[in-house]
């Protein structure tokens, strides 16, 4: 972050009126934010965000509230580019040629999850600004909005911003009653299960599916039944392994014979939430079971669960938990394990910064750096590496380390 008060922006962007040879000064394109003409303000935005000065995150807040639509957007998407590791481009390749809209980059970077954004603290003033704006007239506006909100902010939320957060979980628009369901579970707002209960029977799809995933996060306890009982009213598909996903996540000592009982089920999601169970309420009499689907089983999803799972149970499966950031279809899912296993297998992932694959040393790098330490660092800072994409994970984990630290 740049601690100069006053900067001079890049030349050829100027927003307002100023001689050709003279580039805005930042301090010029922050009152621009205030100008009536809504053609300058968003031009300032979008200067701000070029320019890549997070001093303009609190100055920019109140855009998040623009009486114009465009610049609204304008301004979710610059207050999210500060805080977002790497830009998330408005489309999307598919195949070799066709190109597709992304939903959105505050829900994309939201199902990203915390590798995607620096450890950098929200201030609340943007904070209230997104909240205020799920409620505006603009679909797009609320859904990037609450998304904004469970990308950036951390736990735990202040009094304030968890009582605008509890507000959405009753909004008209269901979307929006699944996003703030997410957010809350992502965020660690307790005071949100009771909304989140009551939203297992909500009218539609989305919204159930996101409580019983929320309460999972929330590991509540008073969910246990409710969820169960929704297993069994599924039986099959997205509803049920959702509610798995859920008890698995809260991992109550009752739920340990479900999931012993999912844990062959023909679903390959089902039995991934049940391995995951298995692990985390600490089923030992099922590791034999564990043992054999880590290496039989024909879903690479099952198999890194499973793996998982005997880690949790005290084995020493990091290496092997590490295989699958090779493929595609399983790294975000085995990232997320080493995420929740935490600081204390530091020492057992850092020699896998020396594996041959680039891509397992780049995916290693950045866990590194949300839970590593001073030995991390070290490492990190010393790795060379021909794969230019291990060499940009080493340095961005390095960063984040410091940024921690710092804080």
């Amino acid at each position: 972050m740049n601690s100069t008060p006053v900067v001079t922006l890049l030349c050829g962007m100027a927003v307002v009126a100023v001689s050709s040879a003279q580039a805005p000064r930042f301090d010029d394109v922050v009152r621009n934010l205030r100008n009536p003409d809504p053609k300058v303000r968003q031009s300032a935005v979008r200067l701000l965000r070029e320019a890549n000065y997070p001093e303009a995150i609190v100055p920019m807040a109140p855009l998040v509230n623009d009486p114009v639509d465009a610049v609204q957007l304008e301004a979710i998407a610059a207050e999210l580019s500060f805080f977002l590791v790497e830009d998330i481009p408005e489309r999307r390749r598919v195949g070799l040629v066709v190109e597709v809209r992304n939903r959105g980059a505050a829900m994309t970077a939201f199902e990203r999850g915390r590798l995607a954004v620096w450890p950098r603290p929200a201030p609340p003033e943007l904070v209230s600004e997104l909240l205020r704006a799920v409620d505006d007239d603009h679909p797009r506006v609320r859904l990037e909005a609450i998304y904004a909100v469970g990308t950036i902010a951390a736990p735990p939320l202040g009094s304030d911003a968890e009582a605008q957060l509890l507000t959405t979980l009753d909004h008209y628009d269901p979307a929006i009653r699944a996003g703030a369901a997410r957010v809350a579970g992502r965020l660690g707002v307790r005071a949100a299960s009771d909304a989140l209960i009551t939203g297992i029977n909500d009218s539609s799809a989305a919204v159930r599916y996101a409580a019983m995933r929320a309460l999972g996060d929330l590991r509540e306890e008073r969910a246990v039944v409710a969820l169960a009982e929704q297993l069994t009213f599924y039986e099959r598909g997205e509803g049920a392994w959702t509610a798995l996903d859920g008890l698995a996540r809260i991992a109550h000592g009752s739920s340990i014979p479900l999931f012993a009982a999912r844990v062959s089920d023909r679903d390959p999601q089902m039995r991934r939430a049940a391995a995951e169970g298995l692990g985390r309420t600490g089923a030992a009499e099922t590791r034999s079971t564990l043992e054999t689907g880590a290496t039989s089983d024909q879903s690479p999803i099952v198999r890194a669960a499973m793996t998982f799972a005997l880690q949790k149970l005290g084995g020493h499966y990091v290496p092997r938990l590490v295989e699958f950031l090779a493929d595609s279809r399983t790294a975000p899912q085995v990232q997320d394990y080493l995420l929740e296993l935490g600081p204390g297998i530091e020492g057992a992932l850092l020699p896998s910064l020396q594996e041959p694959d680039g891509a397992i040393r780049a995916a290693v790098a950045d866990v590194l750096g949300a839970i590593g330490g001073t030995a991390s660092l070290t490492a990190l800072d010393a790795m060379t590496d021909r794969d230019r994409g291990a060499v940009e994970a080493a340095r961005r984990a390095a960063e984040r380390i410091r940024m921690r630290q710092a804080r």
